[in-house]
């Protein structure tokens, strides 16, 4: 092939599967699910962050890592950049879809070129564009074509920096970049990206001349993730343990102590690569190997990412398809080279009608898969923009916030959270209902709640006693229903204008912020009813009046400490753990005999990374007012802090601590 038609070819590749994915969304009229209307609430939070899309506006870097708490923001920043350009229905903000399956296109072609020249990386990339799996995800808004880009690119760049001769800074801080790009993607690119780095460190230290490219490439990679990592540390342990550990235990997926854990992808591979490049690519390597081949630098190079991928996501605990995803793109690489070595093999006449007619059964299989989908769609569209429509009436832009009892695919609280808010609508939806505990809150302060009839979808068995709660309690009053597609109405129910008004949250937040005082027997009142308050209220409004009102309180008494308790809470909810400390302080130094304030402050100086610091706060205070608790925590941050020689201590004091948590919690039972 010649080299002068790489680039055209490309961009007719690209073009032709971008032209697809835009008649097949055209075609497909079903609403975003769970997994996509959340990414796309979050593409429209950072829009909106950045002052981009309506409804928001710059509020500095804080309050734009405040966005992502669990998922990386790359993503979530590219594609609210695209929706404020392209539009932000589900089908206009698809576009940014096409954009990073470009860059992906770009990466594979581009190394596939580097492997064997420009035929195999327009294979390559042509097996991407027929890939079962790629074509769903092209048009469904989930991260795995963003983290397949980002994968591509930092393995391919980190390959070029180990070649010989390829030790050169702009390839190193390059590769760098890339690398940090993937993980502020998904955090799931950390198992593509793992082996590979490890691989590199210990192979680039060997050399003087890599060594402070390899530093100051490091350097690089924590300095663009620390950001966002530090700022959310807590909240990504936590989002990361329900997605992999939870997940898998609640889902039954075999792990990698049985054999079903280790055939569970390769069984899955045809399926999302397709069945005719596979058998051909599996030839041509069968071919090879009888030939005694052996891979060697770039090619050896990419089997071990492969391979390093492979292995690592199969050892995690979740089973998914999608984590498959970045692995997929490296699967076309090799199968490209198969299939090119195995029409060298044939002869000259019959080598393009093999080709040819392998990519038309390929392309058949995709067209015939996507074709399925279309097919299994419901009868009729779920009333989702009515729903909403109903809702926001003729002020749209007002801050509400709509329970949501069932929980549809279709149609839930993160899809009336993006309806509602598109174009600067003010509607947000919450989830109410999988727990008794939740009936009395909604009674008593929700104003607008949807119920359906018939199945509840997702939601536990609770939620038909929520309902009928609502329905019987003679303080709503049906406004409006809509068919279900499933079977069923959906109905709008609202706070009668004869109903009690309730107490608002903030007359309520003091004295609840002033239970922290109690230690750890005053944490689940206080976060027990905040998190209630937080799906009663999804613009959680009251902190502006409650830190408002602290404040003044503040002014006319320095010493008031409720206010001082509603402040440090106020910090710790809006995950601002240095301004906790402040307030923290200034409650230590009222009584320092007591110990919660200083256990506060090193909690949240650990969530901070400062880790000395809480260390130091700990001590200080332990000496004053012996307490377990105290101790635990000044030897859990002094080890996190690399203080290993505390860690003996630590054995000891930390089991101590986690056991007078747990009596505080739980106080002895009264004698009978």
């Amino acid at each position: 092939m010649r080299a002068r038609l790489f680039w055209p070819l490309l961009m007719l590749l690209w073009g032709l599967s971008t032209l697809w994915d835009r008649f097949w969304l055209g075609l497909d009229q079903r609403l975003p699910s769970w997994d996509q209307a959340d990414y796309l609430n979050s593409a429209m939070d950072h829009g909106r962050a950045l002052g981009l899309l309506p409804g928001g506006g710059w509020q500095g870097w804080q309050a734009l890592l405040d966005h992502s708490p669990k998922i990386p923001p790359l993503a979530s920043l590219v594609n609210g950049t695209v929706m404020a350009v392209a539009g932000d229905h589900p089908d206009q903000a698809a576009w940014s879809l096409s954009l990073w399956f470009a860059l992906l296109l770009l990466g594979v072609a581009l190394w596939g070129r580097q492997l064997g020249g420009p035929a195999l990386g327009l294979l390559a990339g042509l097996f991407c564009v027929l890939s079962p799996g790629l074509a769903e995800w092209r048009v469904d808004y989930v991260l795995e074509i963003p983290l397949c880009a980002g994968c591509v690119w930092a393995l391919w760049l980190l390959g070029r920096w180990l070649r010989p001769g390829g030790a050169s800074w702009a390839a190193a801080l390059t590769a760098a970049l890339a690398m940090a790009a993937a993980l502020l993607i998904k955090q799931s690119a950390l198992l593509m990206l793992l082996g590979p780095a490890i691989w590199t460190v210990l192979v680039g230290w060997r050399e003087r001349r890599r060594r402070w490219q390899l530093l100051a490439s490091l350097g690089l990679v924590l300095a663009v993730v620390a950001p966002w990592l530090g700022h959310n540390l807590i909240t990504v342990i936590g989002g990361t343990n329900r997605a992999t550990l939870e997940s898998a235990a609640r889902e039954g997926d075999p792990n990698a102590t049985s054999l079903a854990g280790w055939l569970w992808y390769p069984r899955r591979l045809p399926q999302l690569v397709g069945t005719v490049p596979l058998v051909g690519g599996f030839a041509g390597a069968i071919l090879a190997l009888c030939r005694r081949f052996k891979p060697t630098g770039d090619e050896a190079w990419l089997w071990g990412v492969l391979l390093s991928g492979w292995l690592l996501t199969t050892l995690s605990p979740n089973k998914d398809s999608r984590y498959l995803a970045p692995l997929l793109p490296l699967v076309a690489l090799l199968l490209a080279r198969g299939w090119l070595v195995l029409s060298a093999a044939v002869r000259p006449a019959l080598r393009w009608p093999l080709i040819g007619g392998g990519l038309l059964l390929s392309m058949a299989s995709t067209l015939h898969g996507r074709q399925q989908a279309l097919l299994t769609a419901p009868p009729f569209p779920q009333p989702l923009p009515a729903i909403v429509a109903a809702v926001q009436d003729a002020d749209p832009e007002r801050l509400r916030t709509l329970i949501v009892v069932p929980s549809r695919p279709q149609l839930n609280q993160h899809s009336i959270s993006y309806y509602g808010r598109r174009q600067g609508g003010g509607l947000v939806g919450r989830q109410l209902g999988s727990s008794r505990a939740d009936i009395k809150p909604a009674l008593d302060q929700a104003e607008l709640v949807l119920l359906a009839t018939g199945a509840q979808g997702s939601v536990r068995r609770s939620a038909a006693r929520f309902s009928e709660a609502i329905r019987t309690s003679g303080l709503f009053q049906l406004q409006d229903s809509w068919p279900r597609p499933e079977g069923g109405t959906y109905e709008l129910w609202v706070r009668s204008s004869t109903a009690p008004q309730p107490v608002p949250f903030e007359q309520r937040f003091p004295a609840l912020a002033a239970g922290l005082a109690q230690g750890p027997a005053g944490l689940d009142p206080v976060f027990a009813a905040v998190g209630t308050e937080h799906q009663l209220d999804g613009h959680r409004r009251y902190q502006q009046q409650v830190s408002h009102e602290a404040l003044k309180r503040l002014e006319a008494d320095p010493h008031d400490e409720e206010a001082l308790w509603s402040l440090a809470l106020l910090a710790v909810l809006q995950n601002r753990p240095l301004e906790a400390d402040q307030w923290f302080e200034r409650l230590q130094q009222l009584d320092s005999s007591r110990p919660w304030p200083a256990a506060y402050r090193a909690v949240v100086l650990t969530a901070a990374g400062h880790l000395w610091h809480a260390t130091a706060v700990a001590d200080a205070a332990s000496r004053q007012t012996p307490s377990a608790v105290l101790m635990g925590l000044a030897d859990l941050s002094a080890v996190l802090g690399a203080q290993l020689w505390r860690l003996p201590s630590a054995l000891q004091t930390i089991p101590s601590a986690v056991t007078a948590v747990e009596e505080k919690l739980s106080p002895p039972e009264s004698g009978r």
